[in-house]
């Protein structure tokens, strides 16, 4: 015994983590020597002050000491949820006044308690009533009669329990009351019994109030229909008809909103369109259609006629019993099938077999037709004339006799017929001849190309370009594409040769542009590589030109027209494109590096200035070869005199034998003159015009001119350096012109073109050098540098001292942070090791006293054991 309670008293010692802390706590004495005092000469405001007192292990023991309160709080309740907090609404805003809570919280308690779902739960706390009053009270009624009760009336329901549950209950009756009895204020109130059976009383005499009035009013109707009975015999009468028809009024016409009305609704109902084709759908019967037009165009010029391929109906006899047939072919139809399915190919190869066949015999000539026709002639006079002789009276010999001779007459008339019908079809044959086939393959080389078009009006020109392309769509077959790839070269290779002519057909081909457009669109890219092919070929050209005689003359006709058409079929306006953007570079070397020689020349020029326009148009890109190409114009139309105080650059020369190309001289030209657009085909005209057609065209390239330097004013006002650009032009055209010696039409355009110039005020600064800052002279002066301490951070602006400022804080209060986690972790760990030395304390304690009471009851059975046997 003595032993077990020593270990009892050892095991009941907690040992816990805090122990320790207190004891070391207690041990530690304040030696003034070990006193450390932080003082602070100056009170700064908004700085924390570190000023502490005391031993050097006293901020240890606080920082414990506020984990023990904070952290060690949080760790001890992390897995329990047994906090309160106060959820009711309102509770902790104090703009809101007490009633306001109580109002807002008994609505939303009334609101909570509206939508359960289990409405007929009697557990809740809302009060039920029946007819106002509540049901806790009629509960407490002591004369409900027992359901249960075993009586004679089993299964009757007394008066009393009807008023009590389906009557309202006592409040309804007190309600009932009448005011009389309410003012007798010495009168006994009535005892709940004598109310029910009043009430009871009252409603049956009110039940058989109403019996009696609903048998009355029964008995009076009653009454009333026998009288009316009597009395109808004497009043009905009928009119007689005549009466009728003068009485009755004359119906009103129908207005016209009746009669709309009636149209709609007899009106066939709207019926759904059909639905948007593809392209594909649209090519492939586009291409159906051509191809039923041109068999029809092919059955016109053989002579086909289709009625009179059509078989007559022969005569048949009333006695004929229809059994002279011969079946020269088996037409009827095989039934098969594949894949679950009828087969029909081989009736379709049927169908196609023998309308190859008919297009054969079509060929064949206009003999076998007149056979057949003569053939059908015959037959239909013997069938006639067998018709005729049906009479079976006459003899066989009459009868043969008289058929020969109608055969003979068939025949003569059948042939005149035959020979009247060729010539009628005939013309019908030649216009059929001189038709355009409707479907055409695409040419595969430009020589077939142009046989194809050769001899062609260009109205016919175009229905070809058009029925090849419906025919060959791409969609249609797979090597199409390619195809009609290589007819945009061909047709554009065919409009470079029409422009090369004698005389040009410019009109041809500007109706050719429409489809060399269509077939751009279709293929873009095989388009472009077209037309760059074609602008490389002509700049190797004009270079090689240049390298081998030093200068070069403006292209032919057609490389201009290859340049207009590139400005119809691309867009000009964008900043780079792979066919305008080198198109736009050859037509500045041509403007620069050609020489003027000719009037040719100088209308070819004025064309590429024309072109300029139209590119820069919406783009206004600055081109400073055209404003010194019309400025070179301007020059050459000057007399030599005249031509001097300003500076041209090249292709035109200060002077030389081409200075006064566009100079007029004959007063009677000038006077002739009349303003008139300077076609392109002139070029090809100019050496077989006369002297007064060729300075009329001068003048015409001159009022071109003055045109232009208009249209360029326009366009290039919003430049900044707009003055700068135009001012050789309007010094040329103020000091060097001889505007009086112009015809008047002229100076108007000369006027026009000036005031457009001089009208443009001018906005803008012009473009100046900027000012910089003179740059000093080298001076020995030494260069002062301030020498920091070693150690400290060099200075630098405001700015850079600020954030380097805030780096430093921002590292501070990091490592702060960093060394309060690692501490609070810490701290942690040890408290998680003290609890389980506590649980593992507890467990060996408890295992102890186990071990201890097992032995004393070990001892306690060996003692008892003992005695029995000394016993």
């Amino acid at each position: 015994m003595g032993k077990a309670t020593k270990r009892k008293k050892k095991a009941s010692v907690p040992s816990t983590a805090k122990g320790p802390v207190k004891s070391a706590m207690a041990v530690v004495k304040s030696n003034p020597f070990e006193v450390k005092v932080n003082r602070q000469k100056f009170d700064i405001l908004g700085r924390k002050t570190k000023n502490d007192v005391g031993l050097p292990g006293v901020s240890r023991s606080k920082a414990i000491k506020k984990r023990n309160q904070t952290l060690l709080k949080e760790y001890k309740e992390r897995e329990k949820t047994n906090v309160f907090k106060d959820k009711r609404f309102g509770e902790y805003n104090t703009k809101i006044t007490p009633e306001e809570k109580m109002i807002r919280r008994f609505t939303l308690e009334r609101q909570q308690n509206y939508g359960k779902k289990n409405i007929y739960n009697l557990n809740e706390d809302e009060e039920l009533t029946h007819y106002g009053q509540s049901l806790a009270e009629i509960e407490k009624l002591n004369d409900i009669v027992d359901s249960d009760s075993d009586t004679e009336e089993r299964g009757t329901l007394s008066a009393e329990l009807t008023a009590a549950h389906f009557g309202g209950g006592g409040g309804l009756l007190r309600k009932k009351v009448s005011s009389e009895q309410q003012d007798e204020e010495e009168e006994k109130p009535k005892s709940r019994k004598e109310l029910i059976e009043e009430m009871i009383a009252k409603s049956k005499q009110e039940k058989q109030e109403r019996q009696t009035r609903r048998e009355s009013a029964l008995e009076l109707t009653e009454k009333l229909d026998k009288d009316w009975k009597e009395i109808q015999t004497l009043i009905a009468r009928k009119a007689p008809k005549s009466e009728r028809k003068d009485k009755e009024v004359e119906k009103p016409k129908p207005d016209e909103y009746d009669i709309i009305v009636r149209e709609l609704g007899f009106e066939m109902k709207a019926k759904p369109s059909e639905k948007l084709k593809t392209e594909e759908e649209l090519a492939k019967e586009e291409q159906a259609r051509l191809q039923k037009l041109e068999a029809d165009r092919l059955r016109r010029m053989r002579g086909i006629d289709e009625e009179a391929n059509q078989k007559r109906p022969s005569h048949v006899s009333a006695d004929d019993l229809a059994d002279g047939f011969i079946l020269d072919k088996d037409d009827r139809r095989l039934l098969s099938y594949k894949d679950g399915k009828i087969n029909i190919e081989n009736e379709e190869e049927k169908g196609e077999e023998g309308e190859e066949e008919e297009e054969e015999e079509g060929e064949e000539g206009d003999n076998e037709d007149e056979e057949e026709s003569q053939e059908e002639s015959a037959s239909e006079d013997e069938e006639d004339a067998a018709a005729d002789g049906h009479s079976d009276l006459e003899s066989d010999l009459e009868s043969e006799g008289e058929a020969a001779e109608n055969k003979e007459e068939k025949k003569h008339e059948a042939n005149e017929n035959e020979s009247q019908n060729v010539e009628k079809l005939d013309p019908k044959r030649e216009a059929a001849k001189s038709e355009l086939p409707y479907t055409f393959a695409v040419p595969e080389s430009y020589e077939t190309f142009k046989s194809l078009l050769a001899g062609r009006t260009i109205e016919q020109q175009l229905i070809i370009l058009e029925r090849i392309q419906k025919c060959n769509h791409p969609s249609l077959a797979v090597g199409n594409k390619a195809k009609l790839e290589k007819l945009f070269g061909f047709l554009l290779e065919y409009i470079g040769e029409l422009a090369t002519l004698d005389l040009p057909e410019l009109r041809t081909i500007d109706k050719l542009v429409l489809p060399l457009y269509n077939l751009c669109q279709m293929f873009p890219e095989a388009a472009s590589d077209s037309i760059r092919f074609i602008l490389r070929d002509a700049a190797h050209d004009l270079e090689e030109v240049i390298e081998v005689k030093g200068r070069a003359t403006l292209p032919a006709l057609d490389t201009l027209i290859y340049l207009k058409i590139v400005s119809l079929l691309f867009p000009t306006s964008d900043f780079w494109h792979p066919v305008v953007t080198p198109a736009f570079i050859y037509m500045s070397q041509l403007l620069t590096k050609c020489r003027i020689t000719t009037l040719q020349d100088v209308i070819k020029g004025l064309f590429i200035c024309c072109l300029f326009l139209e590119y820069v148009s919406l783009s206004r890109r600055f081109v400073p070869e055209l404003i010194n190409f019309l400025l070179g114009v301007l020059h050459i139309s000057l007399p030599k005199s005249q031509a001097q105080g300003y500076t041209v650059v090249h292709p035109f020369t200060p002077v030389g034998k081409n200075l006064e190309l566009l100079l007029v001289c004959d007063k009677e030209d000038l006077k002739s003159w009349e303003k008139q657009n300077v076609p392109l085909s002139i070029v090809t005209r100019l050496k077989e015009a006369s002297r007064t057609e060729i300075n009329h065209t001068r003048l015409s390239c001159l009022a071109l001119c003055f045109d232009l330097i208009k249209k360029c004013a326009a366009l290039y006002e919003s430049l900044p350096s707009f003055h700068e650009i135009m001012h050789p032009v309007r010094i040329l055209l103020t000091k060097h012109m001889p505007v009086n010696e112009y015809p008047e039409k002229m100076q108007e355009w000369y006027h026009s073109a000036l005031k457009e110039l001089e009208n443009k005020v001018k906005h803008y600064i012009p473009l100046v050098c900027e000012k910089k800052k003179p740059v000093p002279l080298k001076q020995y002066t030494p260069k002062i540098v301030k020498v920091l301490e070693f150690g400290r951070k060099q200075a630098g602006s405001k700015k850079e001292q600020e954030r380097k400022q805030l780096i430093r804080r921002h590292k501070r209060e990091l490592k702060g942070a960093i060394r309060e986690i690692r501490k609070d972790n810490q701290y942690l760990a040890r408290m998680q090791l003290s609890e389980i030395m506590e649980r593992d304390a507890a467990r060996k304690r408890k295992v102890k006293e186990l071990l201890g009471s097992l032995a004393t009851q070990e001892g306690e059975w060996k003692a008892m054991k003992r005695k029995k046997w000394k016993n």
